[in-house]
Parts: structure tokens; sequence; C-alpha cells
């Protein structure tokens, strides 16, 4: 390995033991908690990314920036003393290597192996003025294996109630609020007429690219992902948000997770010793 660059270095996030990167195109954080990128701030512009105020602090989950649930999406068939979206976002990650490229940092971490299973997991982020992050899960046990996850990356947004999501429309959705699957008609709005104030959707067959327009925050974040199938879009909403203790009164109004997966019908199949890589792409534009 070589030296570590000068942009980066171990640090802390609001008091949350993290990887810092400072460049003059970028500033992140990423916790070694659950080797969770905390902070995304392409130079120019506000954070992207929203954490919790609130957050329990390690070892508990931390509420914001992009978890890693691996190697289960929710709870997805688990006994009920499983954690929820699985050990990732609750483990301590390994540092394995950092180099600059340009005005990015690409920094390597490693989720140590868990004797739970077979599956091995390493996360690769390009952080830059464009953002890139990337799981990459290798098997090496003898039998086929099955598994979800996602990146459930938590948008910053001046106020998700004005905020709209393309690249949906016409896609069907798995809704967990009512158990039933729906098409969409037209982009994502929080407001809409079925079922208005709230989200919890599982997206089929989505396409690669999808842009989340906030009117208030006066910006675009545009989204495209890899090796992925399905897209989830969620929000408590006012009512669900008092259910959830690490979130404050009125800061479901403040995020959307627009979130890249494998989950629901989207499940990944690997034979030993193969690979499945899932990763998203992001930038910013201003409106």
């Amino acid at each position: 390995m070589t030296s570590t660059p000068a942009s980066i270095h171990l640090g802390d996030f609001n008091g949350i033991p993290a990887w810092r990167i400072d460049t003059s195109a970028v500033r992140a954080a990423v916790s070694v908690h659950g080797g969770q990128l905390l902070a995304w701030q392409p130079a120019g512009f506000d954070e992207v990314l929203w954490c919790s105020p609130t957050t329990r602090r390690p070892p508990q989950a931390i509420r914001g920036g992009v978890p890693v649930c691996w190697p289960y999406f929710g709870r997805d068939g688990q006994p009920a003393d499983a954690p929820q979206h699985g050990h990732a976002r609750i483990s301590a990650w390994q540092f394995v290597d950092a180099v600059e490229e340009d005005d990015a940092v690409v920094l390597d971490l490693a989720l140590p192996p868990d004797p739970r299973t077979p599956l091995r997991l390493r996360q690769r982020l390009r952080i830059g003025a464009v953002l890139e992050q990337t799981l990459i899960t290798t098997h090496d046990g003898d039998a086929n294996i099955a598994f979800t996850q996602a990146l459930h990356s938590y948008f910053a947004v001046g106020d998700v109630r004005q905020v709209s999501v393309s690249g949906v429309d016409g896609l069907r959705y798995a809704d967990k609020f009512d158990g039933n699957e729906h098409a969409q008609a037209g982009d994502w709005r929080l407001d809409e007429p079925r079922d208005p104030g709230r989200s919890d959707r599982i997206y089929a067959d989505a396409s690669a690219r999808f842009t989340l327009t906030d009117p208030v925050g006066r910006r675009r974040i545009a989204l495209e992902t890899r090796g992925s199938r399905s897209l989830v879009i969620w929000n408590p909403g006012e009512a669900g948000t008092a259910a959830i203790a690490d979130l404050p009164a009125q800061g479901w109004r403040e995020f959307l997770c627009v979130e890249t997966a494998n989950a629901g019908a989207d499940v990944v199949r690997l034979a030993p010793g193969a690979e499945h890589r899932l990763g998203q792409r992001l930038s910013v534009s201003p409106l």
C-alpha cells in the first residue's frame, strides 16, 4: 500500500470516528462504524447528504448518509432477532487503501469476514465533484447463495413536500404500507393522491437513471445505478416519524431516501467464486 494522501485522515464527524476527505473539489466523511458515507459536499454546493441530529451512536446504526444494507435488505426472511438491514452497517470496517486521482480520492474499505455468511464485502468510493460508490460482493463458499442489499442514501432537501423524482414513470412498485403492487403515474411526489404524505416503495425493473429535483434547495441530484434492477424511495412522513426514536419531529421534511438496491424480486444469486457489483454515481447541478 502506498502512503495515505494528505487529503484524507482519520478524525471524527459529529463525534463519530470517520475518515475525512478534503480537496479543492469536495469535502466528505466516511464512518469507521458501518463504512458509511456520512457527508459529501462538492465545492459550490450545500451538503448533499442528510444525517439526523438525534441519531444513535455506535455500536448502534447511524441514521443518515448512505447506510450499507447487506447481506439482506430490511429483514428479508431473517429471524426476529436479526439486525435490521444486516450487519454491515453496525460493524467496524477496515481501511484498505486510498489514492488521489485528479481532484478526487479513491477510498477502498473492507468488511471483516463474518462466520455467519460465506459472502465477503468490499467498498470502493471515488469521492470528488462526482461521487462513485460500489459494493463488491464475492462468494467464498461452496454452494450457490442468494442475497439482497442497498445503498440507503439519505438526500438532504429543502422541503420534501416540494421534491420530485423522475425516471420512475410507468414502473410497478410494491407498496410496503398497503402490501399491494401499483403502477407509478408520472414523477414520484410525496403528495401523490393515492397515499399522500409518506412513501415506502420498491420499484421493479427500474432503469439506471433518476433525477431528484429540489426547488427549495435550488438543485438537482442525478443518480445513475449499476448492478441494480430495483429502486427504493422512502420517507416516513409526519405520522411515521413519531415512531422513529432517532428522527426529530420535523426531520422528515429535510430528507428523501432514494436507494440503489437489489431488493424485492431483484435478488442476487451467486455461484461459488462469483462476484457482484452494486454501484451508484451521484452528481449535483443548480436549478
